[in-house]
């Protein structure tokens, strides 16, 4: 038996010598790991601790085959399959909070030591990690009438969410109804939600405002987003995130709350307040849980039920990398290196938002921004502060736009000129005028691949034998999702899939092809983080010669493809190869062009 009335140190089920017993019994740890788990210092102080809680901090490894690590997932694992339940990792964005946490108060919850996790037509589920302990099971049935289903999840993640998720549906709920008590949470028409999103009464300083926005920016840090979008609706808000370039609905918050919570972060970013018909922006400065610092980029859009309101996230650990951490092949990094080495001339690099050029650009100027080299940027806004640089923000209320910085930063003895987006003649005439007097020019543009920037920048009105003088190559990137290490398994690629995705070129199946499977680490989606896929485009003499004012883009990318560039689906295709990603990820991103 597992369970035993007494229990040393957790609830009323468990009992550590009985677990040590059946770990033994199943060959997972050995005799003499036993008596070090139960002479180990922790024992001295072991109440209110789970048993596999101490025995995963003895840190020891499987005794059979393969050895792996005994954490306190893998015993948690073990405990569930033992008493024939499954194991579940809560995961927060799954969880609808304000539903499981209207099902059991938190002092019953935190005394048996349970979370609802999932609330469904039929039957609520419970985690625990003391499958043992049934006291409340029959209590719950009674009071919800609804069929209770158990599962097993790790006792930290319990001990955890109970705190937040109650905490935040406690400040919901106690913001709500101050604004209840200012007449503000009635039902209200479309007019006076607007009037709402211009006067809302509930203090963006209240406390429990305070808790839900400290709660929100921790909560994105955890999770690893990218962004977090505030969505206020006609009675209940949506908070998303997006996670891998994938937005997931987080948390409904209640609008008048919802009103209050962006007017606490507008003061954070130090932004007009009372301001709430024209878009704005702003930024915060705050620091991740693992002590870091992290800037966050404001941005507000009035809306019919009030302010919009996104902020992206620009962690220094993630915007700024080594180039070997871009994704960039031992040849694309050959050819990079080789184009921004230069001295001077125009290097560009497109792709549609959020596809990554923030975070090649910054890499690269940080790998070239040496004690010798004057780096200037003109950004619109300022992504991310770096002490390097000299950065300069655009600012169109005092007539400084980016022609404007250009003009002036020609005066600043530069090295290295980066402008946050090339938009119209003016602009790219003062880039172009930089690189023919010596500098090296970087600039964003949005075409849907490299050749393309050349005819965009013919189309805004820069001559064509400007663009012959000054270009060295154009970087065209996207950014796809890479396979989970945990759970990917080898697979194939459909062969009429394969064959749209890199014909007319010849590339033959590797072995090495994996395919998404879906476990705990990644949430099922079978995909964890991303890596940049690019199309590099080097301007030689050959396609400087089909740069001309009737230039056929058609003709430029297939001798660009002849000088060795590989398209982006081609790209997306090596990655396949390389167990990277999948085809289905490289088709949904970078569908060949027809």
């Amino acid at each position: 038996m597992l369970a035993s009335k007494t229990s040393q140190g957790y609830g009323n089920g468990l009992n550590l010598k009985v677990l040590l017993g059946e770990l033994l019994k199943d060959g997972i740890i050995s005799r003499h790991e036993v008596e070090k788990i139960l002479s180990h210092p922790v024992g001295k102080d072991r109440s209110g601790m789970h048993p596999l809680m101490i025995v995963s901090e003895c840190r020891i490894s499987r005794a059979m085959p393969p050895h792996d690590p005994l954490t306190l997932e893998v015993l948690m694992m073990w405990l569930a399959k033992k008493c024939g339940l499954s194991y579940v990792r809560v995961d927060p964005l799954k969880v609808d909070v304000t539903a499981v946490t209207g099902l059991v108060s938190y002092a019953y919850a935190a005394r048996y030591k349970i979370l609802p996790i999932e609330v469904c037509e039929d039957k609520i589920v419970i985690a625990t990690a003391d499958p043992f302990d049934r006291e409340w099971e029959e209590d719950l049935r009674r009071i919800l009438r609804k069929k209770i289903c158990r599962v097993v999840s790790n006792p930290n993640d319990i001990s955890r969410y109970l705190i937040e998720f109650y905490a935040l549906t406690e400040s919901v709920k106690r913001a709500f109804g101050k604004a209840v008590g200012t007449g503000l949470g009635s039902t209200m028409n479309l007019e006076q939600m607007i009037e709402l999103g211009r006067t809302g009464k509930l203090d963006a300083n209240d406390r429990y405002v305070v808790n839900i926005v400290d709660w929100l920016l921790q909560y994105a840090f955890d999770q690893r987003a990218s962004d977090i979008h505030l969505e206020p609706r006609r009675d209940n808000s949506d908070v998303r995130f997006r996670i891998d370039g994938v937005l997931h609905l987080v948390y409904q918050l209640p609008t008048v709350v919802m009103s209050a919570v962006i007017s606490r972060i507008k003061v954070l970013g130090r932004m007009d307040l009372a301001e709430k018909r024209r878009p704005q922006d702003g930024r915060i400065k705050t620091k991740a849980p693992a002590g870091h610092e992290v800037e966050l980029r404001l941005s507000t859009m009035p809306t019919v039920f009030g302010e919009k309101l996104v902020m992206r996230i620009f962690d220094p650990e993630v915007t700024i990398r080594g180039f070997d951490e871009l994704g960039f092949s031992e040849a694309e990094l050959d050819a990079w290196r080789k184009m921004v080495g230069a001295p001077y001339g125009i290097v560009l690099v497109t792709g549609p938002t959020g596809s990554g050029k923030t975070t090649t650009l910054y890499s690269t100027l940080k790998f070239l921004a040496k004690p010798e080299v004057n780096v200037c940027t003109v950004e619109d806004p300022i992504e991310m502060v770096e002490p390097r640089f000299n950065q300069m923000q655009v600012n169109p209320l005092i007539g400084l736009d980016f022609a404007g910085g250009l003009r002036t930063f020609l005066r600043q003895d530069p090295d290295i000129i980066m402008v946050g987006e090339i938009r119209d003649i003016e602009t790219a005439e003062m880039a172009i005028q930089s690189a023919l007097t010596g500098h090296l020019v970087f600039s964003t543009l949005h075409t849907n691949d490299a050749p393309s920037a050349i005819i965009r920048l013919m189309d805004i009105g820069v001559p064509h034998y400007l663009i012959r003088a000054t270009l060295l190559g154009v970087l065209a990137q996207r950014l796809v999702r890479t396979l989970c290490p945990h759970c990917r398994e080898k697979g194939d690629v459909d062969d009429d899939l394969w064959n749209s995705l890199i014909s007319p070129f010849k590339i033959e199946k590797s072995e090495s092809i994996f395919r998404s499977a879906g476990c705990l680490e990644c949430r099922e989606t079978g995909y964890l983080g991303r890596v940049g896929i690019y199309e590099m485009l080097s301007v030689s003499p050959q396609i400087r010669s089909l740069i001309k004012p009737d230039a056929d883009l058609s003709a430029i990318r297939e001798k660009a493809v002849k000088e060795g560039m590989s398209p982006l689906h081609i790209a997306g295709a090596l990655k396949i190869c390389s167990g990277i990603t999948s085809a289905e990820e490289v088709f949904r991103v970078a569908a060949p062009v027809r």
